[in-house]
C-alpha cells in the first residue's frame, strides 16, 4: 500500500479531514511552506523521537520552531530522548524522513503536540516525497488522543 493510501485510510479511521496537495521538492521547511502557499508556523514538522527503553514517540513542532528537549522530557517523565539514525525512524514508522506523519505509521506510537498548532489547518508529510496533507490540528489531536503542551523554543 502507497504511503498516501496509508494515511488516506488512517485519517478515514480517525475521522479526520485532509486534503492532499502535490508540490515540487523543496530545499528548506520555508520553501515548502511558500510552495504551498502558508506560513512557515502552519507547516508542521513530525519527528520520531526515540525513547531510552527503544520505544519511539510521535512530537509535532510548528515550522518556525525548534523541538526543546527539556520541554519534552519533562512532559514525557523521562531523562533521555533521541532523533534515531533514519533507518531507524523508517523502520519505526514506514516513512523516510520527509515524508514522516503519525497517520498511517506502521505502529501507533504516542503523539505529542505542540499547543501553537491548536486551532489551526496545518500542513504536514503526507506519506510520500512531493506530498503534504492539510488537515485541522485539533482533528488530528483527538483523533490520536494526542498529549498538547508546550515543547517548543
Amino acid at each position: 500500500m502507497t504511503g498516501r493510501k496509508r494515511v488516506e485510510t488512517d485519517a478515514a479511521a480517525r475521522s479526520i479531514r485532509l486534503e492532499f496537495v502535490e508540490r515540487p521538492d523543496a530545499g528548506s521547511l520555508e520553501e515548502a511552506a511558500s510552495l504551498l502557499g502558508i506560513p512557515p508556523a502552519s507547516l508542521v514538522k513530525t519527528l520520531v523521537v526515540k525513547r531510552h527503553d527503544g520505544s519511539y514517540l510521535f512530537a509535532l513542532i510548528p515550522g518556525d520552531r525548534q523541538i526543546s528537549w527539556t520541554k519534552l522530557r519533562a512532559v514525557v517523565g523521562v531523562n533521555k530522548l533521541r532523533l534515531p539514525e533514519a533507518h531507524l525512524a523508517f523502520h519505526a514508522t514506514g516513512y523516510e524522513r520527509g515524508t514522516i506523519t503519525p497517520l498511517g505509521s506502521s505502529t501507533s506510537w504516542p503523539v505529542f503536540a505542540d499547543e501553537r498548532i491548536i486551532g489551526r489547518r496545518i500542513a504536514m508529510g503526507a506519506g510520500e516525497h512531493r506530498l503534504s496533507a492539510f488537515v485541522e490540528a485539533d482533528e488530528l489531536i483527538a483523533g490520536f488522543d494526542a498529549t498538547v503542551a508546550d515543547i517548543s523554543d
